[in-house]
């Protein structure tokens, strides 16, 4: 398995594991957790298709990665992660 399959299967574990724990209500869509872990594996799964110059997809994940880094630092202080 090549650096770049590895990166790219963390990233991807990563947008699972929020996309489940907001379906089934552990953490809100608006949370800086939920952001923090779209922001990282999107980051990383960019980071994988530029290692295989695969551009579309180093676009579409930077794209991503900077909603969910903006969202981030727009999640008021003090929120609840789980309300």
């Amino acid at each position: 398995m090549k650096a770049s399959d590895i990166i790219a299967s963390l990233g991807v574990m990563l947008l699972l594991i929020a996309f489940l724990l907001n379906l089934y209500k552990k953490i809100q869509a608006t949370s800086r957790a939920y952001c923090f872990m779209n922001f990282i594996g999107a980051a990383l799964c960019g980071l994988s298709s530029y290692m295989i110059s695969f551009y579309p997809f180093v676009i579409l994940e930077s794209i991503w990665a900077g909603f969910a880094l903006v969202s981030f630092f727009n999640v008021p202080r003090g929120t609840p992660e789980n309300e």
